[in-house]
Formats: C-alpha cells, sequence, structure tokens
C-alpha cells in the first residue's frame, strides 16, 4: 500500500504543479506504481479546469473562458509535455545522428520555438470553442493512457532519466489497472471513438518514431500528449462525440 500511495504522489508530482504532493524521489518500487496512475492525474486535472468553467461560466464569454483554460492547462502541468514538443520538434529538424543530442539541450531552438508558437495558437483556438467542457477530464486521460502503453510497450532509445526506472519497473498487471480504470470512463462518457481516435494515433507516433529513433524518449511522451490532447480536442469540434 505505502508503495501504492507513494507511486500516486509521484505521479501527481512529476505530471502537474499542483502543491499537494512533492515528491520526487525515484526509488526503487514506486515508479511502476506512478506511470500506473498517469491517466487518473490526466482525469483529475481535467475534472479540475471543467470544474473552473463552471465558475466562470456565469461571468464571462465563453472563448474568455477557453482561454483562462488554455492558460490553467499550462499552469497546472508547468508547461512540462510542450517543452517535450518542442525539443522534439528541434530534433526533427536536424539529422537523425544528432537529434537526441538536440532534444536533451535545455534551450529550445529556433524551429521548436516558431512550431510551439504555432501550436500554442492552435490549442488556445480549440479551447476557445471548445463547447462540451464536460469532456475535458477523459480528453486529458486518453493520452496519458497511450503513454503508458508506449512506456510498456515500446523500446526507450535514452539510457538514463525517470522513464528509463518507469519502463524496468512497470508491470503488465499495472498497465491493466489502468486500462480497467480508464475503460470504465470511456463507458461512462460514451467516448469509445475518442478511444479509436488515441489508439490510431499512438500507432501513427510509434511508427514514425521507431523508425526515425528506434525507440522513445521523454521528450517524445510530451510530444505525444500534447498531439493526442489536440487531436482529440479537434475531434469533438468536428462532432466525433
Amino acid at each position: 500500500m505505502k508503495n501504492i500511495l507513494s507511486g500516486f504522489a509521484l505521479s501527481i508530482s512529476m505530471l502537474t504543479t499542483l502543491p499537494f504532493f512533492k515528491v520526487h524521489e525515484f526509488y526503487k518500487g514506486i515508479n511502476g506504481y506512478s506511470v500506473m496512475f498517469y491517466p487518473l492525474v490526466g482525469f483529475l486535472l481535467g475534472a479540475l479546469l471543467y470544474g473552473f468553467s463552471l465558475l466562470l461560466t456565469p461571468h464571462l464569454p465563453s472563448f474568455h473562458i477557453g482561454i483562462i483554460l488554455f492558460a490553467l492547462w499550462v499552469l497546472f502541468t508547468g508547461g512540462l509535455h510542450l517543452d517535450g514538443y518542442c525539443d522534439t520538434v528541434d530534433g526533427l529538424f536536424v539529422d537523425k545522428s544528432r537529434a537526441l543530442e538536440v532534444m536533451k539541450d535545455p534551450h529550445n531552438g529556433g524551429m521548436g520555438m516558431i512550431f510551439g508558437g504555432v501550436f500554442f495558437i492552435l490549442k488556445a483556438s480549440s479551447l476557445a470553442v471548445f463547447n462540451l467542457l464536460y469532456l475535458l477530464p477523459i480528453v486529458l486521460m486518453l493520452p496519458r493512457l497511450a503513454v503508458v502503453f508506449m512506456i510498456y510497450t515500446y523500446p526507450y532509445v535514452s539510457k538514463s532519466g525517470m522513464s528509463t526506472l518507469a519502463k524496468e519497473e512497470l508491470k503488465g498487471w499495472q498497465v491493466f489497472v489502468a486500462l480497467v480504470y480508464t475503460l470504465a470512463a470511456v463507458i461512462y462518457f460514451d467516448a469509445w471513438l475518442l478511444l479509436l481516435v488515441t489508439l490510431t494515433l499512438t500507432l501513427l507516433i510509434k511508427t514514425f518514431f521507431i523508425k526515425r529513433y528506434g525507440g522513445f524518449t521523454g521528450d517524445i511522451y510530451g510530444f505525444s500528449i500534447e498531439v493526442i490532447e489536440l487531436m482529440l480536442l479537434n475531434a469533438v469540434l468536428i462532432g466525433v462525440v
């Protein structure tokens, strides 16, 4: 039980800036549990954003609420996945022999900044016109389930870091637990088509990065979360749900 609670605390502290838990101790035994809770953390973040939307709706125009929610989204996640997105883009604009080195550079390159800015605009715009805000918990949950599958299934090309420990310790039954409670949410929200979109994008991302690098990195996990979130928002906007 201690490892489960410590894993949940680590998952919260890794994926959010929320002050409830600040545990960054990647000691043996809790990293697999931490990954198991990734989708749950996404669900809670989405529920928190939806809660803010309910508070703001009587007082502000819907367009402005969407922009505020985007700002809160970035604030609550610390821009962690956006940083991974920008680093990954930087790696795509150099020879693949240098890409991993470029992605590890703490400074964003020009292409990462340009594409990151465009991505910011697209995501903020999507939220500004997103009317089915009650779906935010599932929109944030499904991409993190995708990352659980990526960590468990696909090679990890870096030799160090938290993701290495996570991959080493993540067990099949922990993936199954994450899948079960995520499916429960999918059933509740009747979001099967969003799950299908998520799985399709996961396979496309896998195909591309396995071909380019032979595996994944922490930055690519962040890139994947951001891209899938944006696609799910727009899938809802075009009427998939």
